[in-house]
């Protein structure tokens, strides 16, 4: 089954926070009270998007985090893949070994159907996330 990893989906919950609340940086703890979040994973999650510029982290008595860019230029999918690597649907994109590799029948259409949802996902931004 296809599914956003529990580190991922924290990082579209920080993100969709952040696009709403551009008054100021939002500290790590605000986010994981606000969402009942436990708040080391939270801060790793965000220090990880800091890392892979999607974030800027803000030192200071007033630090915290802000969005790197506008959050209609943010994805879902450049989220997913700054936490998580590049998506995969199936165990042998990732290069685990597989008995039915040579005689597969659904690798190639599950291929296309991974293109049609990375499309999807690159094209819905955090600013789509933040109006609902």
């Amino acid at each position: 089954m296809f599914q956003l990893s529990k580190k991922a989906d924290y990082g579209l919950i920080a993100l969709k926070h952040l696009a709403q609340h551009t008054d100021g940086s939002v500290s790590a703890r605000e986010i994981a009270v606000e969402y009942k979040i436990p708040a080391p994973l939270l801060a790793k999650v965000l220090q990880k998007l800091a890392r892979k510029g999607l974030l800027v982290s803000q030192q200071g008595i007033n630090g915290g985090y802000v969005l790197a860019r506008d959050p209609s230029k943010i994805s879902i999918v450049d989220v997913m893949e700054a936490i998580d690597g590049p998506i995969g649907m199936t165990p042998c994109e990732r290069g685990s070994s597989c008995e039915q590799m040579d005689r597969c029948s659904v690798r190639d259409p599950l291929m296309k159907l991974k293109i049609k949802v990375v499309r999807v996902l690159g094209d819905t931004s955090i600013t789509e996330l933040a109006m609902n």
